[in-house]
């Protein structure tokens, strides 16, 4: 592997709540531009090997799968709008991690467990299962650190009026939910589009992908 560059000089050059721009300044002369939801002393360009095999994300999304009896396991996509792409987007239950979830003994789990509720109204029981697939995935690493973790969900539920929106929180506006079949995933996934013809996010497909290989019943054995 190639000899990688210095950790760099950081410079905030603008920043607001949820987002931040800095300019990664090297030793050699170069810049790099990054937008960032994470502190300067926080960044994922200053953290050595090991910080970095222990970081947290920023957010956590999900391979929700319900069963109801009598039908065939079905996975939960919701649409939501999505203020950069002006439009309406597939996607899976996900969130940001809070302080309180950060705080606990298994954050992955409990913001993911969280975010399940508030998004879709489902409310993991004893018989439910959950666990992580991936601790830590980047979005767009050519322009931002931003990363989620995904993890995969299954509830056993009577039926599907448990599912609502009701929980949604400050700025997330949610359209309907898409309780799709394996075969249903399968052609979003051929096609590269959602059922209206529009594209969808990265981690979306990554969830579908698990869902449609039926890595999820693995995870249930495990």
């Amino acid at each position: 592997m190639a000899s990688q560059p210095s950790k760099p000089q950081v410079n905030e050059l603008y920043g607001t709540r949820f987002v931040k721009l800095y300019d990664l300044a090297y030793d050699d002369g170069s810049h790099y531009f990054e937008s960032s939801r994470r502190e300067a002393g926080d960044l994922m360009a200053s953290k050595d090997e090991d910080e970095l095999t222990r970081a947290l994300p920023d957010a956590v999304s999900a391979c929700l799968v319900v069963m109801v009896p009598n039908d065939e396991p079905r996975m939960v996509l919701n649409y939501e709008f999505r203020y950069p792409t002006g439009q309406y987007v597939l996607g899976i239950p996900s969130g940001l991690i809070d302080a309180r979830d950060a705080d606990t003994g298994d954050p992955l789990i409990a913001s993911m467990t969280r975010e399940i509720a508030e998004e879709t109204g489902v409310r993991l029981g004893a018989d439910d299962r959950i666990w992580v697939i991936n601790q830590l995935l980047f979005n767009t690493p050519g322009m931002t650190d931003e990363s989620t973790a995904l993890l995969c969900a299954v509830a056993r539920l009577d039926d599907l009026s448990a599912l609502t929106h009701a929980g949604a929180e400050g700025s997330e506006r949610f359209g309907a939910f898409e309780l799709l079949t394996k075969d249903e995933v399968k052609d979003i996934l051929k096609t590269g589009r959602d059922p209206h013809g529009h594209f969808y996010p990265m981690v979306a497909w990554a969830a579908m992908a698990y869902f449609a290989c039926d890595l999820w019943k693995e995870g249930l054995s495990e």
